[in-house]
C-alpha cells in the first residue's frame, strides 16, 4: 500500500544518507589522493555510481519483498551503509593493490576489482533506501529527490568543513555516526511502530561503540611503497613529526635525525656547497618540498645558484620578483640570495604558509618576513589576473613530483597555470625586459618543455610578438631544465652571460636565438640532443608538423582543454608496449590508461546490469510481453544520467577561472548545481501534475538556452567577474549556476511521475539506469574533455537532453 505521503523524519532520514553518501565520495577522492594518486579520483567516482546502479537492478527484482517490509529495509540499509563505510575501506586496506603494475600484471587487476566491490557497497546500501523510497512513495518522486538533491549539496559542503578539522580516516566514523542517526530517525519517528524497544537500544548501542571506535583508534593508511613519503621513511632516522589535514592535501612533515635531508632539484654538479639541514614536506605523501634552515647568512643557501632556475638573476639587474606556487620557500630564499628588493609570493595551501610563517619560523629565519616578502594566500593564475603591478620576473617551478610526472600519473590532471591564455597572462604582467621563468623536470624522451614551448609560442604569436623565437632561451642540468621568455627579444649581453652561466655549472644551452648545433648536449650527454632538436622545430622551423609527427601529445594546452600533463598518442602505444621489458615503463601514460580501462570496467558492468535482465527477465523487471515502453525508459534516463555530470563536470572546470580556487570552485558548483536542482525537483511536480510529452519541453529548453548562452560568452563573463571581489564572484556564481541547476533537476522527477502513473513497477529499473548511465559518464566526460575540449562536452550534453525529450516515457501506456 502506497502512503499518501512520506514523513518528514523519513525525508530528512534521506536527506541524511544523500549528504553522507556524497560526502564519503569526495573523502575516498581524497584518501585515495594520499595512498595512491590524484588519479583515481574518476574512478572512485564511477564505482560510486556503479553502486546506485547495482541498487536499481537489485530492487527491480526484489521491490513486492522489500515493500512488503519497507520500514525494517530502510533501517537495514542504513545500518549497512553506517557499518560499511569505515569497514569496506578498512578491509580494502588489506588488499596488496599496486596501481603502478596494473598495465602489465593480471593480478593487479583483479585486486582492483575487489576495490571496486567493496567500496561500492556503501553506495549500494545507500542506493537502496534512496531508491526503495522513490518506489514506496512515487507520487512524491519530486520531494524525495529534492531531499536527495539537497542532501547532496549540504554534503558536498559539510565535508569541505570536515577535512580542514578533521584528519580523512577519522571522517569516515563521522560519516558512519550520521548514518546510524538516520537509521535511528526512521526507527523512532518515521516508523515507530515497527520496531521494538530492543532494536532502539541496539542502534544506540553501535552508534556509541563506533563513535567511541573513531576516537580511540587509530586506522594508519596503506601508502603505495612508490610515492616519495614512503621512499624517504626507509632512511634510518626518518619519522613524520606532524600532520596537517585540508581538502588541498595532507601535509606531513618529516625530519631525520640522524642523515640531514639535502633537497636541491637539479643541483649542479660542480656546486662546491651543500644545502643547510631541512625538514621534508610531503603534500599526500608525494610532492616533496623541504623547509630550509636559514640564520640570515645568504652563504648558508649559496647552493640555490647553483640550480637552472637561478639563470635570469645573472642576466640583469631584477628589482620586483614575483613567485608563484611559493610553497615552503626554496625560490623564495633563492630570490633572497640575489638580493632581491620587493619579492611577491603566490601559495594555494595556507596550512603551507603557516609551517614556514609561524610554525618553523625560527628555523626558516623568518622567511616570510613581511619585510622581505609580500606573501599572498591564493591561486597562482587568479593573482595574476587581478593584479595591477608588473614583474621583473615571474617564476613558476617544479611544481609536480618528479616520479608521479615522469610516470603519467598526472595526465588527468587540469591546470591553467600552463595554458595558453596563461602563458599570455603572465607575459602581460612584464615590465619591458622582464623574464618569465619556467622549470620543469628533465624526461626522455622530453614531453613537459616541447609542450611549453609550443604554448609560449602560441600566446607570443597571439600577443603580436615578431620573431617570437628571438624572445627564448632554454637550458637544462641533469634533471632539470628551464625555459626563460623575456619581454622582448634577448641582447648579445644577456647570451653572454647565459653561456657563462651555463659553462661554470656544467649546464647545457639546448636553445638561443641563433645558436649553433655544435654548442649543445656537451655536460649532461643524451643519445641525441632532444631538447635542441625540439625548441629548434618548434620555434624556428615548421612547428605544426613537428607536433603532429612528434611521439607524444605536445599540443598546446589551453583553457578549454587544461590537461598540460596529457601527453598520450594512440599510435604510440605498440612501440612502448614492446619497450617494457627494456624500463620502457617510464613512457607509459599510465593516468591515461587507467581512466580507459576504468571506462572499459564501467560499461562492462552497466551493460551486465542493463542488457543482461532486459533480455532474459523482461517479467521480473516489470516489463509486459510485446510492449516495447521499456526502451524510452532506457532511453530517457540513460541521456539524463550521461548529461548531468557532462555538465556539471564541465561547469566545475570552467568557473576554476572565475574564483581562481579548485576548492572554491568545486565546492560552490557542486553544492549549488545539487541545491538549485533539489528546488527544481519539487517545482517539478507542478508539471508533473499535468504531464504531458510536451511540457518535457521546457526544462530542457532552459537548460540549452542557459549552457549555450554562458559557454558563448564565457570569456566576457570572466572578465567582469575577475575585476569582482571573493565574496561579488561567489554570489555572482551562484546566480549563474542556479538557473541552470534548477532546470537540470526537473527531468528526472518527471520522468518517474510518469512512470507511476502508467508503469510503476519499472522504477527501480530506471533508477538503476540511471546510476548506469552516470558510471560512464563519470569517466567519459574527462576522456571528452581532454581530447576535444570542455565546450564540445557541454553540446554533446545539450544533444542528449534533446535525445531524452524525444524519448520521454509520456503518460498514455504503450503496448
Amino acid at each position: 500500500m502506497v502512503k499518501a505521503k512520506p514523513a518528514y523524519s523519513l525525508l530528512l532520514a534521506v536527506f541524511i544518507t544523500s549528504a553522507c553518501s556524497l560526502a564519503y565520495e569526495v573523502l575516498l577522492i581524497r584518501l585515495f589522493s594520499i595512498i595512491q594518486w590524484h588519479h583515481f579520483a574518476y574512478l572512485i567516482i564511477s564505482l560510486a555510481l556503479l553502486g546506485y546502479g547495482v541498487s536499481g537492478v537489485f530492487l527491480a527484482f526484489n521491490r513486492a519483498r522489500l515493500t512488503a517490509v519497507y520500514p525494517r529495509a530502510i533501517f537495514a540499509n542504513l545500518v549497512l551503509f553506517a557499518l560499511s563505510v569505515p569497514g569496506c575501506f578498512w578491509i580494502a586496506q588489506q588488499i596488496p593493490f599496486n596501481s603502478v603494475q596494473i598495465l602489465w600484471s593480471i593480478q593487479q587487476f583483479w585486486f582492483m576489482c575487489a576495490l571496486y566491490v567493496l567500496l561500492a557497497l556503501p553506495f549500494f546500501f545507500a542506493a537502496n533506501v534512496i531508491g526503495l523510497t522513490f518506489y514506496q512513495y512515487r507520487q512524491d518522486a519530486s520531494l524525495i529527490y529534492a531531499a536527495d538533491l539537497c542532501g547532496a549539496g549540504i554534503g558536498s559542503l559539510s565535508i569541505i568543513g570536515a577535512l580542514f578539522v578533521l584528519l580523512p580516516d577519522k571522517i569516515l566514523f563521522v560519516l558512519a555516526g550520521f548514518g546510524l542517526s538516520a537509521a535511528m530517525l526512521v526507527m523512532a519517528l518515521a516508523f515507530r511502530g515497527a520496531f521494538g524497544k530492543a532494536s532502539v537500544w541496539m542502534t544506540l548501542f553501535m552508534l556509541v561503540a563506533l563513535s567511541a571506535f573513531g576516537l580511540l583508534s587509530d586506522m594508519s593508511l596503506t601508502v603505495s611503497p612508490y610515492k616519495d613519503l614512503n621512499q624517504l621513511l626507509r632512511i634510518p632516522g626518518t619519522r613524520v613529526v606532524e600532520q596537517y589535514s585540508s581538502p588541498l592535501g595532507l601535509l606531513s612533515v618529516v625530519e631525520s635525525t640522524q642523515m640531514p635531508l639535502r633537497h636541491a632539484p637539479g643541483l649542479s654538479l660542480n656546486a662546491d656547497s651543500e644545502p643547510p639541514p631541512q625538514l621534508g614536506v610531503f603534500t599526500d605523501a608525494d610532492n616533496m618540498s623541504a623547509i630550509t634552515q636559514y640564520d640570515g647568512n645568504p652563504e648558508t643557501i649559496s647552493h640555490l645558484d647553483q640550480t637552472t632556475s637561478a639563470l635570469p638573476y645573472h642576466l640583469q639587474k631584477l628589482h620586483r620578483v614575483l613567485i608563484l606556487g611559493a610553497g615552503t620557500g626554496s625560490d623564495v630564499l633563492q630570490a633572497r640570495y640575489h638580493g632581491i628588493e620587493h619579492i611577491d609570493a603566490v601559495e594555494l595551501n595556507p596550512q603551507i604558509v603557516d609551517l614556514v610563517k609561524k610554525k618553523y619560523a625560527g628555523f626558516a629565519g623568518q622567511l616570510y618576513d613581511p619585510d622581505h616578502v609580500t606573501v599572498h594566500i591564493a591561486e597562482a593564475r587568479g593573482f595574476v589576473a587581478t593584479s595591477r603591478e608588473q614583474f621583473d620576473l615571474i617564476a613558476i617551478s617544479l611544481l609536480d613530483a618528479f616520479g608521479a610526472s615522469a610516470a603519467g600519473l598526472y595526465a588527468l590532471s587540469e591546470t591553467y597555470l600552463y595554458t595558453e591564455q596563461a602563458i599570455a597572462e603572465y607575459l602581460r604582467h612584464l615590465k619591458p625586459g622582464g623574464y618569465l621563468g619556467l622549470t620543469r623536470w628533465i624526461k626522455v624522451p622530453p614531453r613537459d618543455l616541447p609542450k611549453l614551448i609550443a604554448t609560449v609560442k602560441k600566446a607570443l604569436t597571439h600577443l603580436k610578438v615578431n620573431n617570437p623565437e628571438r624572445n627564448i632561451v632554454l637550458i637544462r642540468s641533469w634533471q632539470t631544465g628551464t625555459l626563460l621568455v623575456k619581454n622582448g627579444a634577448f641582447s648579445d649581453s644577456e647570451i653572454a652571460e647565459l653561456k657563462h652561466f651555463c659553462e661554470a655549472r656544467s649546464f647545457d644551452t639546448d636553445y638561443y636565438p641563433d645558436i649553433n648545433a655544435t654548442e649543445v648536449n656537451r655536460f649532461n650527454i643524451m643519445q641525441e640532443p632532444y631538447y635542441y632538436q625540439a625548441a629548434t622545430a618548434l620555434l624556428v622551423e615548421q612547428g605544426e608538423d613537428f607536433i603532429a609527427d612528434y611521439k607524444f601529445n605536445i599540443e598546446p594546452s589551453t583553457d578549454d582543454r587544461p590537461y598540460f600533463f596529457h601527453f598520450f598518442k594512440w599510435r604510440t602505444l605498440p612501440e612502448i608496449l614492446s619497450l617494457l621489458g627494456q624500463g620502457g615503463i617510464s613512457l607509459l601514460e599510465s593516468g591515461y590508461l587507467l581512466l580507459l580501462i576504468g571506462l572499459v570496467q564501467a560499461a562492462s558492468v552497466s551493460l551486465i546490469l542493463i542488457v543482461v535482465p532486459l533480455a532474459l527477465w523482461k517479467r521480473k523487471l516489470g516489463i509486459s510481453s510485446g510492449s516495447r515502453r521499456h526502451f524510452r525508459v532506457l532511453s530517457y534516463f540513460s541521456c539524463l544520467g550521461l548529461a548531468f555530470l557532462f555538465i556539471e563536470i564541465a561547469f566545475i572546470q570552467k568557473f576554476i577561472l572565475v574564483m581562481h580556487h579548485p576548492l572554491y570552485a568545486m565546492t560552490v558548483v557542486v553544492s549549488t548545481f545539487l541545491l538549485s536542482a533539489g528546488i527544481g525537483s519539487h517545482y517539478s511536480k507542478k508539471l508533473s501534475e499535468t504531464i504531458e510529452k510536451s511540457m518535457i519541453i521546457w526544462p530542457i529548453a532552459g537548460i540549452s538556452l542557459v549552457s549555450t548562452l554562458y559557454i558563448l560568452s564565457f570569456e566576457g563573463i570572466i572578465d567582469f567577474l575577475l575585476q569582482m571581489n571573493d565574496l561579488t564572484k561567489i554570489i555572482c556564481s551562484v546566480g549563474l549556476i542556479a538557473p541552470l541547476g534548477f532546470c537540470m533537476g526537473m527531468p528526472f522527477p518527471m520522468g518517474l511521475s510518469s512512470l507511476s502513473r502508467t508503469t510503476p513497477e519499472l522504477i527501480p529499473w530506471a533508477w538503476g539506469v540511471n546510476g548506469c548511465a552516470s558510471v560512464v559518464s563519470a569517466i567519459l566526460a574527462t576522456l571528452i574533455a581532454m581530447q576535444f575540449g570542455f565546450t564540445v562536452l557541454v553540446f554533446m550534453a545539450l544533444g542528449l537532453y534533446g535525445l531524452a525529450a524525444l524519448s520521454f516515457p509520456g503518460s498514455v501506456r504503450e503496448g
